[in-house]
C-alpha cells in the first residue's frame, strides 16, 4: 500500500485541564512550553489538577500525531510510527489512530514499559502548557519504523520533539537515509520554543544537510536565528530548507521561498484553546501539497483548520468539520 504521509513522532495519550494562570504559578510552571517530567512528577502535578479542576478531554496525541490525523481526515492515506506499551493507554491509543484511518506499525506497541502521557493545561488566553512524561515513547528506535511502508510514501514528516532521545533520532536517521535514497521529500517540524531553546543540538541532528520544508512558529524562528527580525530569521532558516512556513497566531502565516514570501492572512476567530494549532496547520498544509495545490491554497486551507481547531477545546476536530472545511476550499484546488 503506498502513503502520502508517513510521519514520525512522540505517542502521548493527552489529558486536557482548563486552568488559571494562578495554578501555574502556584506550581511554579513555565506558561506557553512543553516541559518533559517523569511519572512521580506527573503523578503530583495530576492530583494538584483534580483538586481543583478536571480533566477537559483525553485523546491520542503528539505533535505529528495531530497531523497526520489532520492530514487523513482531509481524504490523504496516512501512516504514523510510533511505540507505545502494552497497556490501557497504548490499546487506547492504537485504536484512536484506526478511527482516524491513520495506519500503525504492526509492532508498533511493546509489552515492556507504559504508554506515554502528556498534562496539557489551558488557560483563558487559550495558550497551553505541557508536561510531558514520555514514557515507552522515549524508547522509539528505527526498529519501530516499517521501512516498506515508507518506501511508498510521497512526503516523510518528522516531529521537533524527537530531538530529545538519542534512540528517536537514530530513527529518523535510518528514515531519512531511505528518504533520500528513494526520492521522498522530507518535512520537519520544530514543534515547540523548548526544542529550540533546549534541545537545539538534537534538532541539528535531525536536520541533517537539510529538509525540502521546515515549519515552525514565529516564536521558534526567532530564537532559532537568536533575533528579533523575522525576514532576518527566515533568512537563517532557508539555510536548512528552501521552503519556510512560519506561522504567526493571529497574524496569519508566511510562506517563504528562497525567491519570493506569501502572507496567508488568519481567520478570525475567538480562542478557546491553541493545543494543536500548529499541528493542523502543518497536517492541512501537507495535505494541499499532496494534491498538488499551489502554496497559497495550501496555506489558506492551513490557516482555516487552524482557525477552527483555535476556537473549540482539542488539538483535533470532528471528522466532518474537517469535509466542510474542504468542501469550502475546493475552488483552490490547482
Amino acid at each position: 500500500m503506498s502513503f502520502n504521509l508517513y510521519a514520525i513522532g512522540n505517542a502521548l495519550v493527552d489529558s486536557e485541564y482548563l486552568v488559571n494562570d494562578a495554578f501555574l504559578t502556584a506550581q511554579n510552571i513555565q506558561k506557553g512550553q512543553m516541559t518533559l517530567i517523569d511519572g512521580e512528577q506527573q503523578k503530583v502535578l495530576i492530583n494538584a489538577l483534580n483538586h481543583s479542576f478536571s480533566c477537559a478531554k483525553r485523546a491520542s496525541g503528539g505533535s505529528a500525531a495531530n497531523s497526520v490525523i489532520a492530514f487523513a481526515a482531509f481524504g490523504g492515506s496516512a501512516f504514523y510510527a510510533c511505540k507505545v506499551a502494552n497497556d490501557n493507554n497504548g490499546d487506547f491509543y492504537l485504536q484512536d489512530l484506526r478511527a482516524a484511518n491513520v495506519s500503525a506499525p504492526q509492532h508498533a506497541q511493546v509489552n515492556e514499559g507504559v504508554t506515554g502521557t502528556c498534562v496539557v493545561m489551558v488557560t483563558p488566553d487559550s495558550e497551553r502548557t505541557m508536561h510531558t512524561f514520555l514514557g515507552i515513547t522515549a524508547e522509539l528506535s528505527p526498529q519501530e519504523l516499517d521501512l516498506t511502508a515508507l518506501s511508498h510514501a510521497q512526503y516523510l514528516y518528522i516531529e521537533g520533539y524527537l530531538a530529545t532521545a538519542t534512540s528517536a533520532r537514530h530513527a529518523v536517521s535510518s528514515a531519512r537515509s531511505l528518504a533520500q535514497a528513494q526520492g521522498i521529500k522530507t518535512a520537519l517540524t520544530f514543534s515547540d520554543p523548548a526544542m529550540v531553546q533546549y534541545a537545539r543540538t538534537g534538532l541539528v541532528e535531525m536536520l541533517a544537510e537539510g529538509v525540502d520544508i521546515l515549519f515552525c512558529n514565529e516564536h521558534e524562528a526567532l530564537l532559532w536565528a537568536n533575533t528579533d527580525n523575522l525576514n532576518q530569521a527566515i533568512t537563517v532558516l532557508h539555510e536548512l530548507s528552501p521552503l519556510v512556513i512560519v506561522t504567526c497566531g493571529s497574524k496569519g502565516a508566511l510562506i517563504s521561498e528562497k525567491s519570493q514570501q506569501t502572507t496567508i492572512a488568519p481567520f478570525p476567530v475567538t480562542a478557546l484553546d491553541s493545543n494543536g494549532a500548529g499541528d493542523a496547520f502543518a497536517g492541512a498544509f501537507l495535505y494541499g501539497l499532496s494534491q498538488n495545490w499551489n502554496l497559497a491554497a495550501c496555506g489558506r486551507l492551513a490557516a482555516r483548520t487552524s482557525a477552527q481547531v483555535v476556537s473549540q477545546f482539542g488539538p483535533r476536530l470532528r471528522q466532518e468539520q474537517y469535509q466542510e472545511i474542504l468542501t469550502a476550499f475546493a475552488d483552490f484546488k490547482s
